[in-house]
């Protein structure tokens, strides 16, 4: 078989080939190769280092490099069959991507002090880090490619999460799980565990777990340095620096523009004048505990400690501890320790995601809230305190009930006030001033001078459907501000998170408007597109715009308030 025929088998292979003359002048190449290198034709008289920045130190031995078109490729061996012309040689290589990227992602994983496992659709183990090694005995060559059943067993009720993330196809965090491994070891964890989609199809999961025992001990070291927070929060404002223990967010602070979120922060700035119990539903990422910080702050409490507990991170029975206290001798180690009950006494209490609190720790809870009095763990005294108790949901407080996560008398009771915060995919007007306000965040952070979205991007943020919610989008914008230029100052879909593009099939406003549900939504939204691209070529200046429109200034203000834009003009404004 001579070379030619050759090249061509290794195209079909996916392999690319040159073949160079003895100087490095390359003669000739197959489809696979131009294909790999981006180039139309042959470049035949062109130095093959020119096209092809092979290593200095070239080896037998294969060697991944980085040419300057960004992708990596693997050289591989040249068969000894081959039949080549006088005076030449042949590189064979293929694209090493999957390869680098893969370890890439193992040497970071490795890294990690989380456990983190990687399962394919059919729950079948891909990934095993070394933390999750380590917490559950296994050594990675025993386990990959074996179904999740093969591997664990579950106890004390709780379901094995990948069977269960698999049919469900939702994330599912702050899962408390114990199970017994192939080695019958056994393991308890708190657990988030997200499905992994590509262009619409689920193509695995991943979980990323917490040892509960290695929880317990850094909780104990909260509980320890907690008191010296508060009996500094207490000091005389002389002789103490800024609280750790105040709520740093009001509501200004609060981005918005959609009337629901108007409603709900009126509605929060009403009841933070009194002292009843709050709770507060909302996605995870929807920003709870930043109303939960405001409502503390435009409260007759501002000035008392405000302390916020997530009950799904510690175990319950620290948690019963770091709430009431604990009497010297309670248990082995324990020493007399105010909880945190005592130590916000005058301030307020955020219990965060009550629904993930034991449901005998929700009764003692009840009858805190009942009588106003509790006793230490371990004591017999009954203190009195004045706190005023917030609580987060992340799942409707029914639907929690239902479930058998929260008692429904200390809903009631916690609940005497509900506030929902939508998520956002139902106020996707809003995506706009939250996006100019991490913008402007990040700009300070990292030192850049990015003005706003390009419209482009703000039609794809409003064509995804945010599962993460705000703090999905704001990492988003944090990662675009990580890699874009210093010279551009609009983030432009180059910039976005791929699974942002993947999701919305890097939708177009064209192809958006399409997607409308009505003729009337798709004239409306063309519209809010077309003004958009506009105003930001205006910098947001409503006398350039509108006469760039050949329109009135008043005829444009019009047109924004009829299309519910009459806000977004000043976030397209160039910061001076």
């Amino acid at each position: 078989m001579n070379y030619v025929d050759v090249m061509k088998v290794f195209s079909t292979m996916g392999f690319g080939a040159v073949l160079s003359a003895s100087d490095g002048t390359i003669l000739d190449m197959n489809d696979t190769a131009k294909e790999f290198l981006s180039l139309p034709d042959v470049p035949k008289g062109e130095k093959i280092e020119n096209i092809i920045p092979f290593p200095e130190n070239d080896t037998d031995q294969p060697s991944v490099w980085s040419p300057s078109f960004g992708r990596y490729l693997l050289r591989c061996p040249t068969p000894e069959m081959v039949t080549l012309p006088p005076q030449t040689q042949l590189f064979v290589f293929r694209d090493a991507s999957v390869d680098f990227k893969y370890r890439l992602l193992e040497n970071t994983l490795n890294h990690m002090n989380d456990a983190v496992t990687i399962w394919d659709k059919d729950g079948r183990m891909l990934i095993i880090n070394t933390a999750a090694e380590r917490l559950e005995t296994h050594i990675s060559q025993d386990v990959i490619g074996k179904h999740v059943s093969e591997l664990y067993r579950p106890r004390k009720d709780t379901p094995l999460v990948v069977p269960l993330l698999i049919e469900e196809k939702k994330p599912i965090l702050n899962l408390r799980q114990v199970f017994l491994t192939s080695t019958s070891k056994e393991v308890e964890v708190l657990s988030n565990n997200y499905p992994i989609f590509e262009g619409g199809r689920m193509m695995g999961v991943i979980s990323v777990m917490e040892d509960r025992r290695r929880l317990e001990e850094m909780s104990k070291r909260i509980v320890e340095l907690q008191q010296a927070l508060v009996d500094q929060a207490r000091a005389p404002a002389s002789s103490k620096k800024v609280s750790p223990l105040k709520a740093k967010y009001h509501f200004n602070d609060i981005a918005y523009c959609c009337q629901p979120m108007q409603k709900a922060i009126e509605r929060c700035k009403m009841i933070a004048r009194s002292d009843s119990n709050v709770m507060i539903y909302g996605e995870t990422g929807t920003g709870k505990e930043l109303f939960a910080q405001s409502i503390h702050n435009a409260s007759p409490r501002a000035a008392g400690p405000f302390v916020a507990i997530n009950c799904a991170a510690i175990p319950d029975t620290l948690l019963e501890s770091m709430l009431f206290g604990t009497e010297k001798g309670a248990y082995t180690g324990a020493e007399k320790r105010n909880g945190l009950l005592e130590q916000v006494d005058g301030g307020t209490l955020l219990l965060d995601e009550i629904n993930s609190m034991d449901i005998a720790l929700q009764s003692k809870l009840l009858r805190v809230i009942q009588e106003g009095t509790f006793r230490r763990v371990g004591g017999n005294t009954q203190i009195h305190v004045n706190v005023r108790l917030l609580s987060n949901i992340n799942i409707p407080p029914l639907e929690a009930i239902e479930k058998g996560l929260l008692r429904k008398d200390l809903y009631y009771r916690l609940g005497v006030i509900n506030i929902t915060i939508p998520a956002l995919r139902d106020r996707k007007s809003d995506i706009l001033p939250l996006s100019k306000a991490f913008i402007t965040e990040n700009n300070r952070k990292l030192l850049k001078n990015v003005r706003t979205l390009a419209p482009e991007t703000l039609t794809l943020f409003q064509l995804y459907d945010w599962p993460g919610n705000v703090r999905e989008l704001q990492h988003a914008l944090e990662y675009a501000m990580n890699i874009i230029p210093e010279e551009e100052d609009l983030i432009t879909p180059a910039y976005i998170p791929e699974h942002i593009l993947d999701a919305t099939g890097q939708v177009t406003p064209s192809t958006a408007v399409k997607s409308a549900q009505t003729m009337e939504d798709a004239m409306a939204e063309a519209g809010r597109d077309f003004l958009r691209r506009v105003l930001a070529e205006n910098d947001g200046n409503i006398s350039r715009t509108a006469k760039a429109m050949g329109i009135t200034r008043q005829n444009l203000q019009h047109r924004l308030k009829k299309l519910q834009m009459q806000h977004e003009e000043s976030l397209y404004a160039k910061e001076k």
